[in-house]
């Protein structure tokens, strides 16, 4: 398998962390976000994903793109260390709680809207971050109610093994972080991730341990 990824991009991040809690063998692409104007934006990369987004994974013959399309790909490919719960109930939550992050947070925090706010629509730096943090907030406020409220959560998201939802909840907590984000203020997420960043699957994965981290 490989994967075009860049180390920082939360999408490419969970789908790091899903293919280390298969055990599966990848090699990984880099595609640079910022240098060379953006080599996701390249002909070579366009030709790969038209999307012009990271990740894109190539597996037996196919292109898959879209984070969570890639990871329940995975997860019927290769249904050891499941991602997802074997109920219905239970698999419709972890998809909630997924989207949750993948739908009301990301989309509009991604690089290529932070970009818009400042170059075609004149917003300074601090705008940006304002708006940046405003949108994680807010998920993180609605994420922690659904964690906390539900006799589903256990030891991780859902349950007592990680899901699809922690391979989510792990890369937004980390972006939240990186933009001086209090954490301990959602107790629930917290504790999951904390949880989380110590397993070997996770901390490979990490940005920071990845070959083009800057």
């Amino acid at each position: 398998m490989k994967l075009y990824t860049y180390f920082r991009s939360s999408a490419a991040y969970r789908v790091r962390i899903a293919l280390n809690l298969k055990g599966l063998a990848y090699d990984a692409v880099p595609v640079h976000l910022v240098r060379d104007g953006g080599q996701h934006l390249s002909d070579a990369y366009l030709a790969v994903n038209p999307s012009g987004l990271v990740p894109a994974l190539e597996d037996d013959g196919i292109t898959l793109t879209q984070s969570m399309a890639i990871i329940e790909y995975l997860d019927e490919v290769h249904p050891m260390v499941p991602l997802l719960p074997r109920d219905a109930i239970g698999r419709a939550r972890v998809r909630e709680l997924a989207q949750i992050i993948g739908c009301d947070i990301h989309p509009i925090n991604n690089l290529r809207v932070l970009k818009y706010l400042v170059k075609q629509l004149g917003h300074d730096e601090q705008a940006k971050t304002d708006w940046y943090r405003h949108w994680i907030i807010e998920g993180f406020r609605s994420l922690e109610a659904h964690l906390a409220r539900n006799p589903g959560t256990g030891t991780f998201c859902h349950g007592d093994t990680p899901t699809i939802a922690d391979c989510y909840l792990v890369p937004q907590v980390f972006n939240a972080k990186r933009f001086d984000i209090a954490v301990e203020a959602y107790p629930t997420i917290a504790r999951i991730n904390d949880l989380c960043v110590e397993l070997p699957a996770f901390k490979a994965a990490h940005p920071a341990h990845q070959a083009d981290a800057e």
